[in-house]
């Protein structure tokens, strides 16, 4: 795999303003289940919400991304940031995509997914463990694509579905693949 060294070297200093925290929606807020809007990425208003979304991230205990619908903004625009989980191979660091969409992925595999928005449960979820995506860099409009696998892959997935009105539990294969969240003290 390959990764884009465009996506690689941003940072959410190229957006040339500081975010602010957001509160976090939660299931069942009608943004989460509405298909996000597509939105002009060099917007100030769409660049204040990326940084705003890694912001939040940053600042959210195990938390790999964040997309707009779960700060209740219905649009198309989220974070990732897998580097430090565990799970996590290869990588693209911090970056933030616009409009992004899944162009190609290979070799289904299930694992357990956890969210934000739906903070006391987890489920298996079966998804293409190689991918590449399509979007758009914030602030500039600069189209890009990158491979991503294994975790970094789900977790790009995860946010699309969020912008696509779908939650990890819309995928799972029926309540039998859904759990109650352990918590670690």
């Amino acid at each position: 795999m390959s990764l884009n060294p465009r996506v690689l070297e941003w940072t959410d200093t190229d957006l040339g303003v500081a975010g602010e925290l957001r509160e976090v929606v939660r299931a069942p807020a009608a943004v989460l289940s509405t298909l996000g809007e597509t939105v002009d990425p060099t917007s100030p208003d769409v660049v204040r919400l990326a940084a705003d979304l890694v912001a939040t991230m940053r600042v959210s205990p195990g938390c790999v991304g964040l997309a707009a619908p779960q700060v209740g903004v219905g649009a198309k625009v989220f974070c990732v940031d897998v580097s430090e989980h565990p799970k996590t191979r290869e990588h693209h660091g911090t970056f933030v995509l616009c409009n992004a969409e899944v162009v190609s992925g290979t070799r289904n595999e299930k694992a357990r997914e956890g969210c934000m928005s739906v903070p006391d449960l987890t489920g298996d979820v079966k998804r293409p463990s190689r991918i590449v995506v399509r979007g758009q860099l914030p602030g500039t409009g600069e189209e890009v694509e990158l491979e991503a696998e294994a975790f970094e892959a789900r977790a790009l997935q995860h946010e699309i579905d969020h912008c696509d009105g779908l939650l990890f539990l819309d995928r799972t294969a029926g309540a039998h693949a859904v759990y109650a969240r352990r918590t670690y003290l």
